[in-house]
């Protein structure tokens, strides 16, 4: 249900100011300390889960904002707590042995981030899931601290009109938009090429 979580991951593309701003900057993601949490209100409850981060890798240059890389959503990871919900989630909605991966690949990143502090930046990419394409644009917050990058964000996906399956029924009726809430931290491993 959580679809494109993977988008929140982009604010990871951001580059370093000063000496580094003609430079590309790598940067990996880090699974063991990125959680994706998606919230589906409906009639009777909310359902709240999360999804893991499988890898992500991102490549980008702050002289001309352009980005590259590709972010890794594991689809079969989607747990709410409730093994019968669970499964119709991975063999109705997602389908999820199929579509194992829900991915975002950023294109472009807008703004500036500081070597220390807050910024805020603007990633555009495309957010792959259930086999299909959809352009994505996110504003996220972002704290830089030495090498380490990290973001809380919160986006909606409206998961019906991308074409997943309605998991509503006569009783139950489930909202057409699930929100995802992100935490996610990476870090600068290179810096490719002259100032």
């Amino acid at each position: 249900m959580s679809r494109c979580l993977c988008a929140g991951f982009l604010v990871l593309t951001i580059a370093y100011s000063g000496t580094l701003q003609a430079q590309e900057i790598t940067l990996e993601l880090d699974p063991a300390n990125t959680r994706i949490e998606f919230t589906l209100a409906a009639t009777l409850h909310t359902v709240h889960g999360t999804f893991t981060l499988k890898k992500g890798t991102i490549h980008f240059n702050p002289s001309n904002g352009s980005a590259s890389g590709l972010v890794v959503v594991d689809a079969t990871s989607g747990d709410s707590g409730n093994k019968g919900r669970d499964h119709k989630m991975h063999q109705e909605i997602l389908e999820s042995q199929r579509y194992p991966d829900i991915t975002f690949t950023p294109t472009k990143l807008s703004g500036k981030v500081e070597l220390q502090g807050d910024s805020t930046v603007q990633v555009d990419g495309i957010c792959r899931l259930h086999g299909t394409d959809h352009p994505m644009t996110l504003t996220m917050p972002v704290q830089a601290k030495g090498n380490s990058l990290s973001t809380r964000t919160h986006i909606v996906i409206p998961y019906i009109a991308w074409g997943l399956k309605n998991p509503s029924t006569f009783i139950l009726h489930v909202n057409d938009k699930v929100e995802v809430d992100i935490t996610a931290v990476g870090r600068v491993l290179e810096q490719a090429g002259h100032p």
